[in-house]
């Protein structure tokens, strides 16, 4: 026992103890933490469907004519009898607003990552990947038999280079990206990415986590926004996030649909998802391409915060993913705290989620927060850092 005290000695000292927290989600962009009730900064809600009336009463109405809906667990793999029938009409919708040969529906995003990267890549494959990828991305790459390299991020000239002094030497190539990325809220150049992959023949993997719901006309994503979306070969959205359900996607060619099928352990080997969470899922998709009000609010927000940000003299960019990097471990904590004593819920994202030295807080705007909560919000950061 010893051995696991000193790691937790160690977490400790180095300001890096994390916690489960207990935080209930309020109407009109709020939550109650600890007793208190905070304007919420770091959900992933970004459209505020959790809070929609319309869109969650419509689905309870058409619940209670479904039974077959109520069920509220799988009882068994997919590959067995826990294939629902939403599963195959939720994957056709997907196909169909994608344009896609096929989709394929995960438990999760990380199951998605995880599945898809080790099951698709083996020896004599490279992956080439962005550096600021996700943990579940580098731990599918971390399960596949292939060739690893992380280029800088968002250095197109090094994938070339990397190229012309590789891609000889593979049978495939993976170009594995975020288009929106997590921690930074910067954004990939999926046009400079697609004419890469299509010069020297290679697969682009591109996760949407964070953009799906949010980009594009149809909330399809950066891949829409772009113009690309018909040119990506394996494109990953989450339900986690801006659709507020459970689970993860893919889209892509049938080929790929049958080998994860057969190969894909993070779909062979789990139970199913329950028919509610699947019903939820297919519903909220169905929504996704009509809520143009909830996009361009969440855009305009996105701009005021971003400016303000930038007229306080930090680097943001106009994304409704927006970091404040203070550095040092103890400094993101300490204006973490002071930030929910103010009445604001946002959190300290530390290392080894982010590079030493480049600890942050992570602004997660919804559209369910008002404008009069950035300005306050900004007024509070404005007179901290006067202080400090």
């Amino acid at each position: 026992m010893k051995h696991y005290r000193d790691i937790i000695s160690s977490i400790e000292d180095k300001g890096l103890n994390r916690e489960l927290r207990a935080i209930e989600s309020l109407a009109d962009g709020y939550c109650r933490f600890n007793g208190n009730k905070l304007v919420n900064f770091s959900s992933n809600d970004y459209l505020g469907i959790l809070d929609n009336e319309q869109i969650n009463h419509s689905f309870w109405k058409e619940l209670q004519n479904r039974s077959d809906w109520k069920i509220m667990g799988a009882g068994s793999s997919r590959l067995l009898t826990g294939n629902t029938s939403l599963y195959d009409e939720t994957e056709a919708l997907l196909a169909k607003l994608y344009e896609a040969q096929s989709a394929i529906f995960f438990n999760s995003g990380y199951h998605a990552n995880v599945g898809i990267l080790s099951a698709l890549t083996e020896k004599k494959d490279l992956i080439l990947s962005d550096k600021l990828c996700h943990a579940s991305i580098i731990d599918g790459i971390r399960l596949s038999s292939a060739d690893h390299i992380r280029y800088r991020h968002l250095d197109y000239a090094q994938i070339e280079t990397l190229l012309e002094q590789k891609r000889h030497l593979y049978r495939s190539v993976f170009i594995v990206t975020e288009s929106v990325f997590s921690m930074d809220g910067d954004e990939a150049n999926l046009q400079k990415l697609v004419s890469i992959k299509e010069k020297y023949d290679v697969y682009l993997y591109v996760d949407e986590a964070h953009a799906v719901g949010v980009k594009g006309e149809k909330g399809l994503g950066s891949c829409e926004e772009q113009n690309v979306i018909n040119r990506i070969d394996i494109l990953v959205g989450t339900m986690g996030k801006a659709l507020a359900s459970v689970g993860a996607y893919a889209v892509f060619s049938q080929l790929f649909r049958k080998v994860l099928v057969n190969k894909a352990r993070t779909l062979l080997f789990t139970t199913a998802l329950p028919s509610i969470n699947m019903a939820w899922s297919k519903h909220v998709i169905e929504q996704i391409p009509t809520l143009h009000t909830q996009r361009k609010k969440l855009n305009d927000l996105s701009l005021l915060m971003s400016k303000s940000f930038t007229e306080l003299g930090y680097d943001a960019h106009h994304s409704h993913i927006i970091p404040l990097i203070v550095g040092s471990n103890e400094a993101a904590v300490q204006l973490s705290l002071h930030l929910q004593q103010k009445g604001f819920l946002v959190f300290p994202i530390r290392p080894p989620t982010v590079p030493v030295n480049t600890s942050r807080l992570r602004f997660s705007l919804t559209s369910s927060i008002k404008e009069e909560y950035i300005h306050q919000l900004v007024q509070v950061i404005k007179e901290s850092k006067a202080k400090a």
